[in-house]
């Protein structure tokens, strides 16, 4: 089973089907899962062997780009929906290495999340609110967000590996203009975004193992990530592969190559 203990939080998680979080966690090593997670998992790497290292170099962008909007774009404020599991450095602890006053919020809407909060009800600059991308509205109106996040100063806007599990009935689209047209000039939207692009030959069997989770796996194309960040002005080098936004370190020659885009922008004025 998983290190989690039986308490009234646990009592809530739902652990008949597997979650997009949770697999997560699992792909990363983690132990914040159930063994309907770890099934899934496995699955999902026969079809996807590179999963373990998509997920680092998505977590590793997501790191780059957090100190970006921090170091050069002066954001003391971030809203990340679909934070996940906690897996060191957290979004928090990568942006106060720079700025200490930084302020988060982290959204999720997995239940195991609350478990991880009781470490941080004494930072009063930092909060774990459950909710779900899907209602974006009651994210922008919930009370702890508020209270942790000004939307008239500029925010950065995570939405790292999760809007690819909103499917297109539920207008993925609509879902991020609402987020985005809630931010104030000078913010940042930093999202990532699984495509089928890169292995389109394996994308029908790498979809097919989240049927039965508790959200399903929808690839899209550069186009279509693309047109998410609206108006917002691309950070060069614009919407590219993960391994590709600003790497730090030369990756190996047999490298397998990564389906997942990610990109930063800026709200002008």
């Amino acid at each position: 089973m998983t290190s989690l203990s039986s308490g009234e939080n646990a009592d809530r998680i739902d652990t008949s089907k597997p979650h997009p979080a949770r697999m997560y966690d699992y792909f990363l090593g983690g132990k914040d899962n159930y063994e309907v997670d770890q099934l899934a998992a496995e699955q999902f790497m026969k079809a996807a062997p590179e999963v373990r290292e998509g997920v680092l170099a998505n977590r590793h962008f997501m790191h780059r780009a957090v100190r970006h909007v921090v170091a050069e774009g002066g954001i003391r404020q971030i809203l990340d929906v679909g934070t996940g599991l906690p897996t060191e450095p957290n979004v928090h602890q990568i942006a106060r290495s720079i700025a200490p006053e930084t302020r988060v919020a982290y959204v999720d809407n997995d239940p195991i999340v609350a478990t991880h909060s009781r470490a941080l009800s004494d930072d009063p600059d930092t909060t774990v609110v459950l909710a779900d991308l899907r209602d974006p509205v009651a994210i922008l109106d919930h009370p702890e967000v508020r209270a942790v996040i000004d939307f008239g100063r500029p925010v950065a806007l995570l939405l790292v590996a999760v809007v690819h599990f909103v499917a297109d009935a539920e207008d993925p689209a609509g879902i991020v203009a609402t987020l985005r047209d809630a931010l104030p000039a000078g913010s940042y939207l930093v999202l990532s975004h699984a495509t089928g692009d890169v292995h389109e030959d394996r994308r029908e069997d790498a979809a097919a193992v989240y049927k039965n989770a508790t959200a399903s796996l929808n690839l899209r194309s550069h186009t279509t990530v693309l047109d998410l960040f609206g108006d917002f002005a691309m950070v060069e080098p614009g919407l590219v592969r993960v391994t590709d936004w600003r790497p730090e370190e030369v990756r190996r020659p047999d490298a397998p190559p990564i389906g997942i885009y990610g990109g930063v922008a800026r709200k002008g004025a």
